[in-house]
């Protein structure tokens, strides 16, 4: 479905920032995370300065040698800076439904970004500090406004695609979508959970939920997490 292409984003602002500060506090918020089960550990690593065009100062492959917060720090402390970003990637659980209706607690790629104040122009005053790429937004929201105090079922004239009509014919189904509901919950739960964690970790001055598809990400969530 079109949805699957938008991305749902954590960004938190700490306060007192500074470059003395900030790779301690991205490791007490790496070790807040609820890492995947399945795919346990951080699996890379990628250290950019001054901007995205330049190419990366560090790209390291962590698979299997670095599962902890201070581990991937202890790489990092040697290319601190202000005008430095560091990229590291984990895997998380989240529910997950396949074509048929089964629903299983699958990885779902997590990348976890710590902005120097003086990195791409200034980027972490506008864009976060600490940016999550927190995986698909329908994972959060559902497809296609079905959930939430106003979801309804889409026309079935107005699917563009096969898939989508499978999906919808499934969900006319009552317990399916009662089961989508929960899940999708569960889900929201997670990250609302983890981003609690993240405030009780290090000085949370502010944080924002927000995605691609979604005009206010946190009214959504809240108005899905209303529904029983």
């Amino acid at each position: 479905m079109r949805a699957m292409a938008n991305r749902a984003y954590l960004s938190i602002w700490t306060s007192g920032y500074s470059e003395d500060l900030m790779l301690d506090r991205f490791e007490r918020w790496l070790e807040t995370v609820p890492l995947s089960r399945k795919r346990p550990g951080f699996t890379s690593l990628v250290i950019r300065a001054v901007d995205p065009a330049e190419a990366p100062v560090l790209e390291q492959d962590l698979r299997g040698t670095i599962t902890s917060g201070p581990d991937v720090i202890a790489v990092t402390r040697e290319h601190r800076n202000t005008d430095t970003s560091y990229e590291v990637e984990a895997y998380w659980d989240l529910w997950q439904v396949d074509a048929a209706g089964l629903w299983s607690r699958e990885p779902s790629r997590l990348l976890l970004i710590c902005n120097g104040e003086g990195y791409d122009d200034g980027v972490a005053a506008d864009m976060g500090h600490f940016i999550a790429d927190v995986g698909f937004e329908h994972l959060f929201t559902g497809h296609g406004g079905l959930l939430g105090s106003r979801g309804r079922l889409p026309e079935r004239e107005a699917l563009n695609d096969p898939s989508e009509t499978l999906f919808i014919d499934l969900m006319t189904n009552k317990e399916s979508l009662q089961q989508y509901q929960e899940k999708t919950r569960e889900n929201v739960q997670q990250l609302l959970a983890w981003t609690h964690a993240s405030e009780e970790a290090f000085p949370v001055d502010r944080y924002r939920l927000w995605s691609e598809g979604e005009e206010n990400l946190e009214a959504r969530l809240d108005d899905i997490l209303a529904v029983h």
